[in-house]
């Protein structure tokens, strides 16, 4: 099933309507300080997600905004932020991407806790890679909590970051919107949803807005830092004539390179960094588009009509590479995850809490769909265990017609070709295509117990979530 963006305003307004200029920090800028930690509410509030003509759309957020304050930091620094739950379920936040201690990464009831309405949690913890992240909720059946606009950024700076002239954040959302301009609400835990692509929306924001420009000089270069916080949408974007290098992959540095004429593609809770120069006339105006389906503007950069400067000669340096652990061959221990369920592709029967339950049982008493392995939401035994520092291969195998963005907590892995060699780069989230298999390799070195899972987060609610255990 596709849903096709319905709102094509942003394409045919352009900078008519809603086009303010991006100022990246503020006033949504928030630093890690001593004077005490960073207080965050997960509460209602409002967004203007449609045009300024159109009425203003109720939403979850962190401090009552979507998306919500970004909180920087530099790297090895230590980030202390209390939550305070005012919604009327329980909550979280997950930190994702950051390779952090256990007790923090905010999965509901393997972790800690879900923080009841009116309670706080304490989290605590140092950022030890730079680069982009960002934070959600992380309890079951969350992407409801998400799709109401529960969603944040993180960025981590390098000690020496890259001569750049602006470092902008681009965080795409989809939203389902109805006709009244709300949230459609009554959708949420949709079986068809969950047993087709996920949850798509009809209406894409960049930054919470319909539709902003981001304004710069001729002769600048930009930092891009691209984020996907859709809940199941795998997004396709079109840079035209930017052509912009690809400096990072999921906060973790890549040798710089070129995007190439394809498209920029991007599962849920992906991440790219990206560094442009802007060769062109004071005046201009680069678009980035959507073109997944329908071509249209998303956001758009926009030149100062005065004098410019000369672009940078060559490509950008490579970011310093991060403190992470990777396999250095192969690893010989190799672990299968294979992908059952779904549409076309029906569950004949998985084990749930223990017990082996048949298709049609676990669809219409439990809502689940999807299995890892025969088995249908959370294991009572972990996927594996391993020694700190002990290299695993994970072998997943996608046995179903939907592609999966399966996130990896805890660590950074490599993703080998089909002759067993390593791509370039590193990454948290990586898509499996349908009836296609991905091997990844770790170093397991991060004590505790942790999340492999569907970011489709209806895949996850409907089955696909397992764990491995890091044992000192």
């Amino acid at each position: 099933m596709s849903i096709d963006f319905l709102s094509r305003r942003s394409f045919m307004a352009g900078t008519a309507v809603g086009a303010a200029a991006l100022t990246l920090g503020l006033p949504r800028h928030l630093l890690a300080a001593p004077s005490g930690p960073l207080a965050l509410e997960a509460r209602p509030g409002t967004a203007q997600l449609l045009t300024d003509e159109e009425p203003a759309t109720a939403i979850w957020g962190y401090q009552g905004g979507a998306p919500g304050p970004l909180i920087r930091v530099r790297q090895g620094d230590e980030v202390a932020v209390t939550l305070t739950n005012r919604l009327e379920v329980p909550t979280t936040i997950h930190w994702h991407g950051i390779r952090i201690d256990n007790a923090m990464d905010g999965v509901a009831h393997l972790t800690q806790a879900p923080v009841q309405p009116g309670e706080r949690f304490d989290y605590r913890f140092t950022v030890p890679d730079a680069g982009t992240y960002w934070y959600h909720p992380h309890v079951h059946g969350s992407g409801p909590q998400l799709d109401r606009g529960l969603s944040g950024l993180l960025i981590v700076d390098e000690a020496s970051p890259p001569d750049v002239d602006h470092d902008v954040v681009l965080q795409f959302d989809d939203w389902r919107i109805g006709q009244d301009g709300q949230i459609d609400t009554a959708s949420f835990g949709n079986l068809h949803d969950a047993t087709h692509a996920g949850r798509l929306g009809n209406v894409l924001t960049v930054n919470g807005r319909d539709f902003e420009t981001v304004a710069a000089k001729a002769g600048d270069r930009v930092r891009l830092r691209v984020v996907s916080s859709c809940n199941a949408r795998i997004l396709q974007l079109g840079f035209g004539d930017l052509d912009p290098w690809i400096v990072a992959l999921d906060g973790q540095p890549v040798t710089p390179h070129r995007l190439g004429t394809g498209p920029l593609i991007l599962g849920p809770a992906q991440r790219v960094d990206l560094i442009v120069d802007l060769v062109g006339e004071p005046g201009g105006r680069f678009p980035v588009a959507e073109v997944s389906g329908e071509p249209f503007e998303a956001t758009a950069i926009v030149l100062d009509a005065g004098e410019g400067r000369a672009p940078r000669a060559g490509p950008p340096p490579a970011l310093s590479a991060n403190p992470v652990s990777v396999p250095p061959a192969k690893p010989e221990r190799i672990v299968d995850l294979v992908m059952s369920g779904g549409a076309m592709a029906f569950l004949q029967e998985a084990r749930f809490e223990g017990e082996v339950l048949d298709g049609r049982t676990l669809a219409s008493e439990h809502g689940l769909v999807w299995a890892l392995n025969g088995v249908a939401g959370m294991p009572e035994k972990p996927l594996f265990s391993a020694r700190i520092g002990e290299p695993v291969a994970v072998r997943m195998v996608n046995d179903t017609l939907f592609p999966h963005s399966m996130h990896v907590h805890g660590h950074h892995f490599v993703i080998y070709d089909d002759a067993g060699a390593p791509l370039p780069g590193l990454r948290d989230t990586v898509t499996v295509d349908p009836r296609a298999e991905t091997t990844i390799g770790l170093i397991a070195d991060n004590p505790g117990k942790w999340m492999i899972h569907c970011h489709m987060l209806e895949h996850q609610a409907a089955g696909m979530e397992t764990w491995f255990e890091v044992l000192i």
